[in-house]
């Protein structure tokens, strides 16, 4: 029984080794613009998930969704997510595409994450995904506000879609 739990313990180390002598020996590419490999497609998406559902806090949104945190909401969406998730009159960014994974346009695919783990992710980003940690840059009560109108994307008031609506050019004096 000794000698099969070491044969098995040598084949993981074994194999352990060969995984990271491919890896650092270029053979896997990384490039944002290339397909993904079976493995990656198979476990990166459900990793990510569980890593979501292990870390977010269960915490409830401490904000309603007034007319006031929509509209909040909606302008820092578009300062700060609209330029890789989308608008509504351009639900697919032109960045979208050049990430890996693809950033998801919210005007399309809307979010179906829980809100405890909408706002775990806008505070600490998603590494190699190209999202950001925004818990540097906004306020608990601004992530918030983002959560608040992606949890209502479907259903926002007029003075939220406003937000959206590009001013009209102004004469030359």
């Amino acid at each position: 029984m000794k000698s099969f739990l070491a044969g098995v313990v040598v084949t993981l180390l074994v194999l352990l080794v060969i995984a990271v002598w491919i890896a650092r020996s270029g053979a896997i590419d990384m490039r944002a613009d290339a397909a993904p490999g079976f493995f990656e497609r198979r476990f990166t998406m459900s990793a990510m998930d569980a890593s979501t559902d292990k870390h977010a806090p269960d915490v409830k949104n401490p904000l309603s969704p007034t007319e006031e945190n929509m509209v909040a909401g909606a302008q820092l969406y578009l300062n700060h997510c609209a330029g890789c998730h989308g608008v509504p009159s351009n639900k697919e960014s032109q960045f979208s595409n050049s990430f890996y994974p693809p950033a998801p346009g919210f005007f399309e695919d809307v979010p179906d994450m829980p809100e405890n783990q909408n706002f775990y992710i806008i505070e600490h980003g998603v590494r190699w995904s190209g999202m950001p940690s925004w818990n540097q840059t906004l306020s608990q009560a601004q992530v918030w506000q983002l959560v608040t109108f992606l949890s209502n994307i479907q259903k926002l008031p007029p003075a939220a879609l406003k937000a959206f609506e590009t001013p009209a050019p102004q004469p030359a004096p």
